[in-house]
C-alpha cells in the first residue's frame, strides 16, 4: 500500500517491508512507524507488522506494537501463545537436559541452536543470543562454527552489541576454506559494513559493501537487503573515497553495479557524482532524503553523509580550475553566493581545498602548484643526488685500491688477568 506521507512522493509499505524477512521486517516497519510524522503511513506500518509478528508468533514484537498504540491488545491470541511457548520451551530444555547428561556433543549443539531458535522466534533476544554462544564450544566442522557465527551476528544486530558482531564476524573470517564460499563472504563482509556504519566509519564500511558479491542476493535479507548493500555502499562511497577509488570500487565493479541495478535511483546519483552533475547528483540526494529518514540503518547517518557528500562535491568541483567565478558555482549547487562562499570558507580553513576567496571579484583562486616547474627541480634534485652519490662511490673505490684507509689498531692487553687471589 502506498501512503502519500505530507505531500511528498507516494511511500510504499509494502515494498519496503517486502524486501526483508523475519526479524528485519517487523524492525523496519516499526522503525518507519515510529520516524514518520505522517498518521496513515504510521498505522499502515503498524498494521503490517501486527500481521507479521502475530503470523511469525513473536510476542516481542506483538508486545512492541501494542505499547505503540495501535489497536486494542489481542489477550485471547496473547495468552494461547505465551502457553504454547512455555509449553515448547519445557520440551527444548528437557531436551537439552538429556542431551548433556549422554555427553554426545553435536547432540548439545543442537539442542543449544533448537533453543536458541526458540528464542529469537518469540522475540526473547537475550537469551537467544546466550543459547547460540553457547554452541560455540559443540562446533567441530567449519559449516557448524559459521552457522553459528553467523546467529550471533544476526541477534547481535538486534541488541545493538557490535562488538560481539565485530568478533564473530572476524572468528567466521578465520574459518579454514570460507574465502571459497562467495555467499558466507559477502554475508561477512555486509555484517561488517553495517557494523561500521553504525559505528560512523564510513570508509571502511564503503570499502566492505562494495566488496560483496552478487551471489548474496536475497539470502541474508534478515539482516541486510540488496537495496541496503547498493544504499549504504554508494552513499558511503560518495562521502569518503577520492575519485580513483570510486572509479575501481563503484564503476568498474561488476559484483556492486548489479547491487545498483537493485537501487535505480540511487545509481543515477553515483552516476551525476562521478559525471561531475552536481546538480542532478544534490536532486537526487533530496528527492531521496524522505525514505533515507525512514530508514532504521541510514536515518541516524544522513546528515553526516550528505554534508561530506556535498563537500566532497565542492573540493571535486574546484579542483581542475585555477579560478571559478562563484555565482556560477552556486547555480550548479543551488545555492547562494553568500552560503557557498561560507561553505568554501569552512573546507579552506579545513585545508581540504587551498585557495582564496576573492569577494569583491566573486571569485575563487585556487593555489596550484606549478608542474611544470616541480617537475624540472625534481629532475634537476636527481641528478644533483645521483652525481654526488657516483663521486662518493669512486672516492671509496680510489681509496681502497691504494689501500689508503684508516684500521684499528691492536687492543691493548687486559692488565691484572690471572693476578688475583694473592
Amino acid at each position: 500500500m502506498s501512503v502519500n506521507a505530507s505531500g511528498q512522493d507516494p511511500f510504499d509499505v509494502e515494498a519496503v517491508a517486502s524486501n526483508y524477512s523475519s526479524h528485519a521486517k517487523v524492525d523496519h516497519l516499526l522503525y518507519i512507524a515510529k520516524a514518520s510524522k505522517d498518521k496513515d503511513l504510521r498505522a499502515e506500518a503498524l498494521r503490517q507488522a501486527l500481521e507479521e509478528a502475530k503470523q511469525a508468533g513473536n510476542l516481542a514484537h506483538v508486545r512492541a506494537i501494542a505499547s505503540a498504540g495501535y489497536g486494542e491488545p489481542d489477550a485471547e491470541w496473547e495468552t494461547a501463545a505465551e502457553a504454547q511457548a512455555q509449553q515448547h520451551q519445557q520440551k527444548l530444555e528437557a531436551d537439552l537436559a538429556t542431551s548433556k547428561s549422554n555427553m554426545v556433543k553435536e547432540s548439545v549443539r543442537m539442542a543449544h541452536r533448537d533453543l536458541g531458535d526458540f528464542f529469537y522466534k518469540i522475540g526473547d533476544l537475550q537469551n537467544a543470543f546466550k543459547s547460540y554462544v553457547r554452541m560455540r564450544d559443540y562446533c567441530s566442522t567449519p559449516e557448524q562454527i559459521i552457522a553459528m557465527c553467523l546467529a550471533v551476528i544476526k541477534v547481535g544486530f538486534e541488541i545493538n552489541n557490535l562488538v560481539h558482531v565485530s568478533n564473530y564476524v572476524q572468528k567466521a573470517e578465520q574459518v579454514p576454506d570460507v574465502a571459497e564460499d562467495a555467499v558466507v563472504t559477502s554475508k561477512l563482509r555486509s555484517a561488517a559494513g553495517l557494523s561500521m556504519l553504525k559505528t560512523k566509519k564510513y570508509k571502511a564500511a564503503a570499502q566492505k559493501f562494495t566488496e560483496v558479491f552478487e551471489e548474496m542476493g536475497i539470502s541474508y535479507n534478515d539482516v541486510v537487503a540488496p537495496q541496503d548493500v547498493a544504499t549504504m555502499g554508494a552513499l558511503c562511497s560518495l562521502a569518503t573515497l577520492t575519485r580513483p577509488e570510486m572509479r575501481e570500487r563503484l564503476m568498474e565493479n561488476i559484483h556492486f553495479r548489479e547491487y545498483l541495478e537493485s537501487a535505480p535511483q540511487v545509481r543515477e546519483i553515483v552516476h551525476a557524482f562521478y559525471s561531475s552533475r552536481y546538480t542532478a547528483c544534490l536532486e537526487g540526494l533530496e528527492a531521496l532524503r524522505p525514505a533515507l529518514t525512514l530508514d532504521m540503518h541510514l536515518a541516524p547517518h544522513v546528515e553526516s553523509l550528505y554534508s561530506a557528500i556535498r563537500s566532497r562535491a565542492l573540493i571535486q568541483y574546484t579542483t581542475p580550475f585555477r579560478t571559478v567565478h562563484l555565482p556560477t558555482m552556486a547555480a550548479a549547487f543551488g545555492t547562494t553566493v553568500g552560503e557557498l562562499q561560507r561553505e568554501l570558507a569552512g573546507l579552506i580553513v579545513s585545508n581540504q581545498i587551498a585557495a582564496r576567496i576573492d569577494s569583491d571579484a566573486g571569485a575563487l583562486y585556487s593555489h596550484h602548484t606549478d608542474q611544470r616547474a616541480a617537475t624540472y627541480h625534481f629532475a634537476l634534485k636527481a641528478g644533483d643526488d645521483y652525481l654526488r652519490n657516483t663521486k662518493a662511490l669512486l672516492l671509496r673505490a680510489n681509496l681502497q685500491k691504494h689501500n689508503f684507509m684508516q684500521t684499528a689498531g691492536p687492543q691493548p692487553r687486559s692488565s691484572g688477568g690471572g693476578a688475583g687471589g694473592g
